[in-house]
This record gives structure tokens, C-alpha cells and sequence, in this order.
């Protein structure tokens, strides 16, 4: 049975999710979610996820929501299938990947998020982005991207020189953020600058991004 996956393409929660299902070559059916008539918040989908957020992951008799949740899921099932994004043989290397799966949940992405959010989501919400919460996650999120710029001078992905779920995760917010003015914070750091190209040119992100359109002109 495939996977069956409630969400958006454009989402970002989404998008991780697919990535991980790409990078794993699975069978899987995308069930759109039309959030603008509020099925999200609708009987049906709140059974799936009482939170009423996208995604939500149907696997059997398994109903996930929590895209960080899917995505360590989907990680853990197939380890065996595609690239190793737990390092499941190396309880060393296993353990980097949780601490900078977590360092993403925790400090990357409240920062990216809340800039994304304003200058790219708001707007389509008919608000007005605000400047001084952009800029205090501009400067929050320089001081993550410099630890990252140090420990990318070491090693060629997050965890190690491989690739992981710690990388994976970074994907959809990085990529929205990519379009904002603010693009500079990634690229004037040479380690985080070759680190993105890399994972953002992987062919299982390149299908996923192809959907990820919004604030595309």
C-alpha cells in the first residue's frame, strides 16, 4: 500500500516530507489540502491531526502528523532504501544527526521561518510584512548561519562529511528564503554558500522545489 500524504506542494512542511520520499524512491499519493476553504480545519482532517496543520502522513493503520516526526518515520522504515539519513550503522554519527536535526528545529528554523513568513506569506494574506520582527530574526538567524559557516569549514554536511535528515530538513525554509533580499546572509559565507548548493542541487529536492513557487514572479 503507499503511502498517502495530506498536504500542499508549496508548503514547506510538505516539501520536506516529499524530499525524504524522493531521496527514498517511494511510492506515495500526494491528497492535496485546500487550505484557503478551510478543509484543515474541517471534521475529517482534524481526526487526521487535531493541530489542523499540514502535513499528515497515512502509512496502514499509522496516521503521523509533525513533518520532523514523518520525516524521522520514513528514515527510520526504509533505512535501507536510497541514501542513509540516520546513519543507523554508526551509533556515533547517529547521534550528530539528532543534534543537528535538533539545532535545525530549534535554531535555524524559528528565525527563517518568521522571515519567510513576513515577506513571502503575509502578503498573500493581504498583510503588511514587518520590518522590525524581519529584522530581528536577520540578526538571530546570522548568528545560527555563523556557527554553521564554522562547523561547515570542518566537515561537508552538518553531521559529517555525509549527507543526513540534519541536512534534509533545512531544505524547503532555505529555499524560500533564497528568494528574499536577504539571500546574502547565505552566500557572502563560503562554507554555508557551497553547503547549500550542494544539497539544494540533489535530484530529489530539484523535484520537489520545481512545485515550491511561492513569491515566484
Amino acid at each position: 500500500m503507499a503511502l498517502k500524504l495530506h498536504g500542499l506542494p508549496l508548503s514547506t512542511c510538505t516539501g520536506r516530507v516529499l524530499t525524504i520520499f524522493h531521496e527514498k524512491s517511494l511510492d506515495f499519493e500526494l491528497v492535496p489540502v485546500d487550505l484557503p476553504a478551510g478543509e484543515h480545519k474541517q471534521p475529517a482532517f482534524l481526526a487526521k491531526n487535531p493541530f489542523g496543520q499540514i502535513p499528515v502522513l497515512e502509512d496502514g493503520d499509522l496516521t503521523l502528523f509533525e513533518s520532523r516526526a514523518i520525516t524521522a518515520y520514513v528514515a527510520e522504515k526504509f533505512k535501507d532504501t536510497g541514501a542513509d539519513l540516520i546513519r543507523h550503522n554508526n551509533l556515533k554519527e547517529a547521534a550528530l544527526v539528532k543534534v543537528w536535526t535538533e539545532v535545525e528545529s530549534q535554531n535555524f528554523n524559528p528565525a527563517i521561518s518568521a522571515i519567510v513568513f513576513q515577506h513571502l506569506v503575509a502578503p498573500i494574506y493581504g498583510m503588511t510584512p514587518d520590518q522590525a520582527v524581519i529584522d530581528a530574526n536577520l540578526e538571530k538567524l546570522a548568528k545560527v548561519l555563523d556557527v554553521y559557516e564554522a562547523r561547515l569549514s570542518s566537515t561537508k554536511y552538518l553531521a559529517g562529511d555525509f549527507y543526513s535528515l540534519a541536512d534534509l530538513n533545512h531544505l524547503p525554509y532555505t529555499h524560500y528564503f533564497m528568494k528574499t533580499p536577504w539571500a546574502s546572509l547565505v552566500n557572502e559565507r563560503p562554507h554555508v554558500k557551497a553547503w547549500w548548493e550542494d544539497i539544494s542541487s540533489r535530484p530529489a529536492f530539484k523535484k520537489v522545489a520545481e512545485a515550491m513557487t511561492m513569491g515566484q514572479k
